[in-house]
């Protein structure tokens, strides 16, 4: 994995060259910034898709494969049916396996408390008619055989499914590519150019590419170039970490949360687990300049963050912040973002599920990974316009939610780009709600 990417991601055929010009560059290859190419390409827009590393070698393939409306954030809700609606078709629209099923997700409760917890979030999301359960007793039971024991009850959204990450942003860009659009890899954004304080251009390590509007869905990249352009978009990283299986039988075919685990079935008969429940926040520059931005989110999460000072801090401040569009970019240096993942969560997550699911002690691990997500404070995501830089798209923050949004998120904002009307309400991501002091000063 010298590349930085695990075993299971799918490979995605570059275009030969850069072309001169185009209708939008959408700068990251992640499953929200395909998902757009996807659907500005199936517009007729011409559309470049630039990724500095490979097709969902990040966050979009390192993550659980969730695809869910159950606990979402009510404003999340309605992006994440549209997301779920198109997940079910995804496989037909793009033309190949995404490996989406819709098996259903149960948040296992262990305790009377957690079960209110739940019915609280069900009674908020009625409205939506999400289709979720509070299941007991038999019913419960028969979704989760190889429980060493009852759970006191179980939150259950039998339209909620799985995807495979590493195969669907990959296919996904070469649904786009079908579609027209041409996919570059290996080929990292450094800037954007204005004129007349519009969007004019996206300058690449390859040279310029003209175009009318840009769509940064950059992930854990995406304040840094922001920064670059004098944008202070608030967000932070968080260290997910996962491992999965070879083939086990016997045990639940829907995704399953608890409260210090997780799982879900892959197509290869084995399971991606978690620890849930608890989060490895690093400790780095950003972590002072936007503390009081998470204060809140901090003081509302304590429990589950575990605070680490390592290598990454001397990492990040080493990072350039400012670079001029002619030399090499912090992009270009690291492709990959590819953490060490948290050897001792993982080791939890083995022996909670254990406990709970005594066919797991018999697991045979294939592989582990470590991953960064792109968090807000409140951890809901920007699919916005930038208001200072016309013909700026700005798609990130989503908070560990990306992978299941992320077909919507891309119907969304290529509905923004296209000035379509929107698929669903885009004012709960706008970026001004964080109202901090947002300027923009482009390479002109």
């Amino acid at each position: 994995m010298g590349d930085g990417t695990h075993d299971d991601l799918a490979a995605v055929e570059p275009a030969p060259a850069q072309p001169a010009s185009t209708g939008v560059v959408v700068i990251g290859g992640g499953i929200v910034g395909a998902s757009t190419a996807l659907f500005l390409a199936q517009s007729g827009l011409p559309v470049v898709l630039a990724e500095k590393g490979r097709i969902g070698a990040e966050q979009s393939g390192r993550n659980w494969g969730w695809c869910r409306v159950m606990g979402r954030d009510k404003r999340e809700i309605p992006l994440s049916l549209e997301s779920l609606r198109l997940w079910r078709g995804m496989n037909a629209l793009v033309g190949e396996e995404t490996g989406f099923r819709q098996a259903g997700i149960v948040y296992a409760c262990e305790t009377e408390a957690e079960a209110a917890a739940q019915s609280q979030w069900l009674d908020a999301a009625r409205d939506y008619q999400v289709g979720g359960r509070l299941l007991r007793g038999a019913a419960l039971a028969e979704l989760l055989p190889g429980a060493a024991r009852p759970f006191a009850a179980g939150l259950h959204t039998p339209t909620d499914g799985r995807a495979e990450p590493g195969r669907a942003a990959p296919a996904i860009a070469r649904g786009a590519q079908r579609a027209g659009a041409t996919v570059l890899t290996g080929c990292a954004v450094r800037g954007i150019e204005a004129r007349a304080g519009r969007v004019c251009a996206a300058v690449t390590e390859r040279g310029p590419i003209a175009c009318d509007a840009v769509v940064l869905a950059g992930g854990a990249w995406s304040r840094l170039f922001c920064g670059n352009l004098g944008i202070d978009l608030p967000q932070l990283k968080v260290l997910g970490s996962a491992l999965r299986t070879r083939r086990l039988d016997g045990l639940p075919e829907v995704a399953v949360g608890g409260s210090d685990f997780a799982f879900r079935k892959r197509l290869d008969g084995g399971y991606t687990v978690a620890r849930r429940g608890a989060n490895i926040t690093p400790v780095v520059p950003d972590s002072f300049r936007l503390f009081f931005d998470f204060m809140p989110a901090y003081r509302k999460s304590w429990r589950e963050l575990r605070l680490r000072l390592g290598r990454r801090a001397l990492q990040e401040w080493l990072v350039p912040r400012r670079w001029a569009l002619d030399e090499a970019s912090p992009f270009e240096r690291a492709r990959v973002l590819d953490p060490e993942p948290a050897a001792g969560l993982l080791e939890e997550a083995r022996r909670n599920l254990a406990r709970r699911f005594p066919g797991f002690a018999a697991m045979t691990e294939a592989e582990r990974w470590g991953g960064l997500i792109d968090v807000t404070p409140d951890a809901v995501p920007v699919i916005a316009q930038s208001d200072r830089l016309p013909g700026l798209y700005i798609a990130t923050g989503f908070s560990g939610h990306g992978f299941g949004l992320g077909p919507g998120a891309g119907r969304l904002m290529a509905d923004l780009v296209l000035g379509k009307p929107p698929v669903v309400d885009p004012t709960p991501f706008g970026l001004d709600r964080f109202r901090r002091t947002m300027h923009a000063s482009p390479t002109a």
